[in-house]
């Protein structure tokens, strides 16, 4: 049986309230439902990097692990900024999103994020990152996008799918998709492993 008739014989349990993550899973054809449960969103201070969406995804999956059934996978993800040796989470307020907007404005930063796949056995995490280049911002484009878009749900206080996205991204390096907040290819190549 091929990888994708197996995945298609799977219930997926996506714990994530992300349309964008849901709007991925539907777009694939998956068997699936949205299960979130709230989550203390904390991480140990001395974690780095991608370690730090690695032990949220995974802090994700607890609340839902004795309930998983013989045929479902759980899938949990978490998304961070890292740029110059700290990282940027989703803004708690306008004020933070703008200074995480101008930081990020002229500068290189790395996005990271991180999959954990859950059955009733077994547990598999991975992350991605992809190197994202912008050009400068100018205040006036930072506040029309804080005006006009919600920052507030976003790693880094943006979407490379918005306004800002479009005029103010020079490159990307990587998966565009694990920017948007789910690397799909390499979920569909570490899936063959959970199968």
């Amino acid at each position: 049986m091929s990888q994708l008739s197996k995945a298609r014989n799977v219930e997926f349990v996506l714990a994530s309230q992300s349309p964008r993550r849901q709007a991925i899973f539907k777009s694939l054809g998956l068997n699936y439902r949205v299960q979130t449960f709230e989550v203390e969103e904390e991480f140990p201070a001395h974690l780095r990097s991608e370690d730090i969406p690695l032990y949220l995804a995974k802090l994700k999956a607890e609340p839902h692990l004795n309930a998983l059934k013989e045929n479902e996978i759980l899938v949990t993800a978490d998304t961070v900024v890292w740029i110059n040796d700290h990282v940027l989470n989703k803004p708690i307020n306008l004020i933070e999103a703008k200074a995480m907007l101008q930081e990020i404005g002229g500068s290189t930063h790395r996005v990271y994020t991180a999959v954990c796949l859950s059955t009733n056995s077994s547990q598999h995490s991975f992350a991605e990152m992809t190197e994202v280049v912008f050009h400068e911002l100018t205040e006036e484009e930072i506040d029309f996008y804080l005006d006009n878009y919600s920052p507030s749900d976003k790693a880094g206080a943006y979407g490379i799918q918005e306004f800002i996205g479009y005029i103010g991204i020079k490159e990307v390096h990587g998966d565009f998709y694990n920017v948007v907040g789910f690397p799909v290819q390499r979920f569909w190549k570490e899936l063959a492993s959970i199968l």
